[in-house]
């Protein structure tokens, strides 16, 4: 299966996934506000990703796939496979009953000490059931490497489907359960803390389980292996301990932003943060991740049989499809930000108003969205290679820029636009971590001199220009004419959106990224029947 179909493939479940995601998140905010029991919320939700990430997430990304292709390659795979979820279980099992131990000091790490004490003790309480997630975020992560490395793709894919739906059917049972007249972090009930903290963790445990069938078709035998010694995971754990110094600034970054985030007014604080920027990672998670997802296994073997020259072939298409496709969902989130967020937030415990704050955040973490993803792309060119070492030392390079800038702004900038301040060093860290990784890699992989991905980044840009202001000016007339509730928003996203698009798509055709007419190539010749 080539890229681009393998891309497609994964894209359509993908779409489902974030669809369903972007649901989540938009009754996530209607159910529990932007106030004190979503910041108490989001900063125990945000606890076992980030444990996860430290002891396993980074280590699977970087490692285990090219490691799993080796084995694969050598008639091991299903062995290596079965001591990788061993390990993984005995880790993260014995990680999650110690981490519900340390709640309260894992709280206390990331939320800001101005946050108010029954906030911060709502938020122990759903760390504690929160936090055993790690092991299934661990083991669920494991399944979905062995699949990509046996060509399927679709179930990995299609599984968060199924926590979505689990996680948006337990908060309107939290809606529907007796509540407070107004809901805070000291009148909500044991009740709705039950519903939240038990549902939540479900979502996750019936997202691994998802994957069962998938592995019952490809023949691998889920079984205990403790013979963990000489079989290769000594190598793993050589190569990992720079993904882990990787993960490690990563999360050291994040505390900061959590801690600044959290420390904000509020109406303003990080559960806007947090819901801008998941809306923010949807163009990436469907286009990005599914080429991503496609292309590692790819370089991996291109890696290992020293073929450089397919290696960078293959990034480069990579590249181009991703920018292809990307470039107007950025445009579109700085067009139609403020107006997208009313749309999606401005409901239940969450005013207008504050929706529409989320949308201006969109907008403004929406200027890294090319780089972000181009950057992640980059660096699965490394990871083939089996280095992890650069990654970790150009990484430091984009932690560094986030923290002195969101420092920085933070300080400088009025209270109520703190929070914008941290999406502003998010974005910035990502223009320059897509630079330095693009020089270190030419060193590693010659470029293609004749520059096809840099023409391509230039045609889309030029592509969108026209059709952005084309919605700007849609977006304004709009919005004069019907305000910016969310009846206003609805109706500026819908045209703005639609002249965006059709203007896009007709001006890329023109000037020939070649990338979007494959794309839309199958369904001109469907439509043309």
């Amino acid at each position: 299966m080539s890229l681009l179909s393998s891309a497609r493939t994964m894209a359509v479940g993908t779409v489902v996934s974030r669809a369903t995601g972007f649901l989540r998140t938009a009754v996530l905010a209607a159910v529990l506000g932007v106030k004190g029991v979503a910041l108490a919320f989001n900063v125990a939700n945000t606890a076992p990703n980030i444990v996860y990430e430290l002891l396993l997430g980074g280590i699977l990304t970087s490692v285990v796939v090219p490691l799993l292709v080796h084995a694969h390659k050598d008639g091991d795979g299903e062995a290596y496979v079965q001591r990788l979820l061993t390990l993984t279980l005995l880790v993260l099992g014995a990680a999650s009953v110690l981490l519900v131990v340390l709640a309260p000091q894992i709280v206390d790490l990331y939320a800001n000490p101005n946050v108010p004490a029954q906030t911060r003790d709502l938020a122990v309480t759903f760390a504690r059931f929160f936090l055993p997630q790690v092991l299934f975020y661990g083991l669920g992560a494991i399944l979905a490497a062995y699949l990509n490395t046996r060509g399927s793709f679709g179930p990995p894919m299609w599984a968060p489907v199924l926590n979505n739906l689990v996680v948006i059917v337990t908060l309107l049972v939290f809606a529907l359960v007796p509540g407070p007249a107004e809901l805070t972090s000291a009148t909500i009930t044991e009740t709705q803390v039950l519903v939240l903290g038990v549902g939540v963790t479900l979502g996750i445990v019936a997202q691994t389980v998802a994957l069962l069938p998938a592995l019952r078709a490809t023949g691998l035998h889920l079984r205990l292996r403790f013979d963990l010694r000489g079989t290769g995971l000594g190598h793993a754990a050589r190569l990992a301990r720079w993904t882990f110094f990787y993960v490690l600034c990563n999360q050291l970054v994040l505390v900061v932003v959590v801690q600044l985030a959290s420390g904000a007014p509020e109406g303003r604080s990080y559960p806007s943060y947090t819901y801008a920027f998941l809306l923010w990672q949807l163009p990436h998670a469907v286009v990005a991740v599914s080429v991503i997802t496609a292309l590692l296994p790819t370089l991996s073997h291109a890696a290992a049989d020293g073929r450089l020259d397919e290696l960078r072939r293959q990034l480069d298409r990579g590249l181009r499809l991703t920018v292809s496709l990307i470039v107007p969902a950025s445009v579109a989130y700085v067009v139609l930000g403020p107006s997208i967020g009313t749309v999606v937030f401005g409901h239940g415990e969450t005013s207008p108003a504050e929706a529409r704050f989320i949308g201006t955040l969109l907008a403004v973490f929406a200027c890294g969205l090319v780089a972000f993803s181009a950057y992640q792309l980059q660096l699965r060119a490394f990871y083939a290679l089996q280095d992890t070492r650069t990654p970790a030392l150009v990484n430091l390079g984009v932690n560094v820029t986030t923290v002195v800038v969101d420092v920085v702004l933070y300080v400088t900038l009025p209270d109520d636009l703190k929070v914008v301040g941290l999406a502003v060093g998010q974005s910035a860290s990502y223009l320059v971590g897509v630079a330095i990784c693009a020089r270190v890699l030419a060193r590693r992989v010659p470029r293609d001199p004749r520059g096809f991905v840099l023409r391509t980044v230039v045609r889309c840009l030029f592509a969108a220009t026209l059709p952005a202001l084309g919605a700007l000016a849609v977006v304004t007339v709009v919005e004069r004419l019907l305000g910016t509730g969310t009846t206003g928003a609805a109706v500026a996203t819908l045209l703005g959106g639609g002249v965006l698009a059709a203007g896009y798509l007709a001006a890329a055709r023109r000037v020939r990224v070649t990338e979007v007419d494959a794309l839309l190539n199958p369904v001109l010749a469907r439509l043309g029947r």
